[in-house]
């Protein structure tokens, strides 16, 4: 039996696994079933030791630990097609509204959007406007943040176009979750390699047409990358060099890649890991991965996945104009819902806000991995005057939503109770060509501390493996 939520903001979030006390959803109730007699706490043990062995990491601070709880989050296959659709909708309006920014800007001009939204966007490279390659889509990789409010809607809470991170790690939690389980439990649709087909359909619908078998790197930090062992196992699977940018030279327009064996080789093809993703730094000068790629990329001998300047598309502001893009971009209504998102700049979002702050949850307009997001329900009453200043000195900054109670899945805690912890969810999207696919299920990701709302791995947060059922015939 799950223990009871003390919090009053999660006593009012929807419980996936359960629709009253006691009471499991029908497509919950043979796993619960079946992990009723389970000492769950050698349970979490056991997954997170084959996660230790098999050398998976993420790093977070001073610990790499990438922790998974046993008990996995579930959708039916109608909920997931529904969400599905609507989340490869979104990114199709994401990808037009990325090559509009950077070409004839027909949203602003027809009014949906201020030019300046795009111009302050922190992922807008304004050296790309008018230049943008037009090979492939520009967003190759998506994964966005979906959370489920109160009354049961799954809604989208943050877009991620950049270089997503996340997808093996789902593939790594299914295998240690699903070997460790009881007999009993569903079967849930598989999620395997096939992933890593749908990544090498993304970089070879990138390639340049000259490129007849084209050749990919991966390009990463290197080993102290939050996210190396991903690069590592991506690499891996693709069969293709894992590299830094000390690897990567130029040979007239091309671009070549030093290889272990004292060999050089031409690149078609750079799916890009490394955490500096812009063209230049605060300084204006040259990024590394500026320097290396920018200009081969632009004179179309070498594919950059995902696309420099895509940044501008999971800009926090920007998020609250997806909508008015799906309606203006593909003249259809949108599939799934989000989060709304309000303009701080603006005078009277502002004072919405400030009236009601604890209400709402205030993000800096640029940043990621949860730092500096603030729950303003949960804040004391100093970092809520600190947030009250903030937002009065440099409104422009920030962006504020409503507060939502996020859903809650039974975990495991302490020494093996079963207590309710918020989640989201991070599904991955893959589009070559016009084509889409999609990791049934992604990552669900957990706090592991009762009542947080945020569940970044950087604030204390961990994952779960996310089965979607198989349609019932």
């Amino acid at each position: 039996m799950v223990q009871p939520p003390a919090d009053p903001i999660a006593r009012a979030s929807y419980d996936e696994a359960y629709a009253a006390p006691g009471v499991a959803r029908p497509h919950y109730a043979a796993l619960l079933d079946a992990l009723a007699e389970v000492d769950l706490a050698a349970l979490r043990d056991g997954v997170n030791a084959r996660l230790h062995r098999a050398g998976v990491r993420f790093a977070t601070g001073e610990d790499d630990a990438f922790v998974v709880d046993p008990i996995p989050r579930i959708f039916t296959a109608a909920e997931w097609d529904a969400l599905a659709a609507g989340l490869e909708q979104r990114v199709r309006a994401l990808n037009a509204f990325v090559v509009d920014a950077y070409g004839p800007r027909r949203i602003v001009e027809a009014g949906h959007m201020a030019g300046e939204v795009i111009d302050s966007a922190e992922g807008y490279e304004p050296e790309l406007r008018g230049r943008l390659p037009a090979v492939a889509a520009p967003i190759g990789v998506a994964g966005l943040d979906v959370v489920r409010a109160p009354d049961g809607t799954l809604t989208v809470l943050e877009d991620n176009v950049r270089t997503p991170s996340g997808f093996t790690y789902a593939l790594a939690a299914r295998r240690a979750v699903r070997d460790a389980l009881p007999d009993g439990v569903p079967d849930p649709v598989a999620a395997g390699d096939e992933v890593f087909g749908l990544l090498g359909g993304v970089l070879s619908a990138a390639a340049p047409g000259t490129a007849d078998a084209p050749f990919a790197i991966v390009l990463t930090d290197g080993a102290g990358g939050g996210a190396a062992w991903e690069h590592a196992e991506v690499a891996r699977k693709l069969g293709a060099p894992l590299v830094t940018c000390d690897d990567l030279v130029h040979r007239g327009e091309r671009l070549e890649v030093r290889l272990e064996d004292g060999r050089r080789r031409a690149v078609d093809v750079v799916y890009r890991r490394t955490d500096e993703d812009g063209l230049r730094d605060a300084r204006g000068a040259p990024t590394a991965v500026g320097a290396a790629l920018l200009e081969p990329w632009l004179q179309g001998s070498v594919a950059v996945v995902n696309a420099f300047g895509t940044g501008v598309a999971d800009d926090k502001l920007v998020h609250g104009h997806v909508g008015e893009m799906i309606r203006f971009y593909l003249g259809e209504e949108p599939l799934v819902a989000a989060v709304p998102t309000l303009d701080l700049g603006r005078a009277d979002h502002l004072e919405a806000v400030l009236a009601d702050l604890r209400g709402h949850v205030v993000k800096p307009r640029f940043g990621h991995g949860g730092e500096g997001v603030v729950v303003c329900a949960h804040a004391d009453d100093r970092t809520l005057e600190r947030v009250r200043d903030q937002l009065t000195a440099a409104p422009e900054g920030f962006v504020g939503q409503p507060l939502i109670a996020i859903s809650s899945h039974p975990t495991v805690v302490g020494d093996g109770r079963l207590e309710p912890r918020h989640v989201d969810l991070r599904p991955f999207m893959f589009v070559g060509d016009v084509k889409m696919g999609f990791t049934p299920g992604g990552l669900t990701r957990v706090a592991w501390d009762a009542g947080a709302l945020v569940v970044n791995s950087s604030q204390n947060g961990g994952a779960k493996d996310t089965w979607v059922l198989r349609p019932s015939r």
